[in-house]
């Protein structure tokens, strides 16, 4: 198994950065596919972003594609989401999730859940 936390959250205005991690522990992260998703009060869970375990291919939502980065850092069992041009409309909790294989876009897919980190974006 692999445990997850999240961190970076937090207030920032809109047009601002944030750089949210997703650390690891238990089993060697490199094993796992992770993804990013964010839940706004009243909403479903909704993807944001994936990556493969080597972090050669990622997938992304559209309406997230050109502002937000993700990557990881196997050695340092983390996963980064760079969030660029802020919205008010992304502001959500923000949940790192791991899955054994694949690149999915669905939370069902994945098996681990970190416990989100709150992004509140100011206009």
């Amino acid at each position: 198994q692999v445990q997850l936390v999240e961190s970076g959250g937090g207030l920032v205005q809109a047009g601002g950065s944030l750089r949210l991690s997703c650390s690891a522990s238990g089993r060697p992260f490199a094993n796992y596919a992770v993804g990013w998703f964010r839940q706004a009060p009243g909403k479903e869970r909704e993807f944001v972003a994936s990556i493969s375990r080597s972090g050669a291919s990622t997938y992304y939502a559209n309406s997230m594609k050109g502002r937000f980065t993700i990557s990881r850092d196997n050695a340092k069992n983390t996963v980064f989401l760079q969030m660029n041009s802020l919205k008010p409309e992304d502001t959500a909790v923000y949940y790192c999730a791991a899955m054994e294989s694949g690149l999915g876009a669905t939370p069902n897919l994945y098996s681990y859940w970190g416990q989100g980190t709150q992004v509140t974006v100011s206009s």
